[in-house]
């Protein structure tokens, strides 16, 4: 039975499980691992899938997607042990500026924000955990207030791989989907300076 090509999804968990037709991307994840970069920018033109390929990462690693090798059980990953042994294993941030498409700084700045906030309070369960200090937990509060400093939205994300780091004992893998949109725009509309 041919199978849906699910046009315009963006989300690897949700192509798998609806059965749809998908182009087994996942050696990327092997070849990306292997290099063992700290850095990678993944630049291909519009509409080939990087936010599609970004999802697929963050539901290999992430620690939110344990024992969910049934997303993967079939692909080309799921052949070596070795990465079998690393699903779901890591803490993963995954941040995309796809809708931060603002007329003017001011709403720009505060749409990061929001972004950031809710970060944070994805993870507040790290508040109570004995790994922060009073003044990390004094921190998080500003990231939750409604108005943040620039200087902690600078630290923002430093400071919330630190706390994951130190809560699940491991490095933090950052997704960041369209970095440059907030810019684009920035340019467009005439506020860059």
């Amino acid at each position: 039975m041919a199978r849906t090509v699910g046009i315009g999804i963006q989300n690897f968990e949700k192509i798998i499980t609806n059965n749809c037709f998908y182009v087994d991307k996942t050696d990327f994840i092997r070849e990306w691992w292997d290099s063992m970069d700290d850095v990678t920018l993944i630049t291909r033109p519009r509409r080939f899938g990087k936010t599609l390929m970004m999802s697929m990462v963050e539901q290999f690693f992430s620690v939110d997607y344990a024992n969910r090798g049934d997303l993967f059980e079939g692909l080309s990953i799921w052949n070596h042990e070795k990465y079998r042994e690393l699903q779901g294993t890591y803490p993963v941030l995954s941040l995309s500026f796809a809708n931060v498409k603002e007329k003017n700084y001011k709403t720009t700045r505060e749409k990061i924000c929001r972004l950031l906030t809710n970060l944070y309070i994805k993870y507040s369960f790290l508040k109570e955990s004995e790994v922060l200090t009073d003044a990390d937990r004094a921190f998080f509060d500003r990231i939750l207030s409604v108005e943040i400093s620039d200087s902690d939205a600078t630290l923002a994300l430093y400071q919330l791989t630190d706390y994951l780091y130190r809560y699940y004992g491991k490095k933090v893998i950052i997704l960041l989907d369209e970095y440059d949109t907030p810019m684009q725009e920035a340019y467009v509309d005439g506020f860059w300076d």
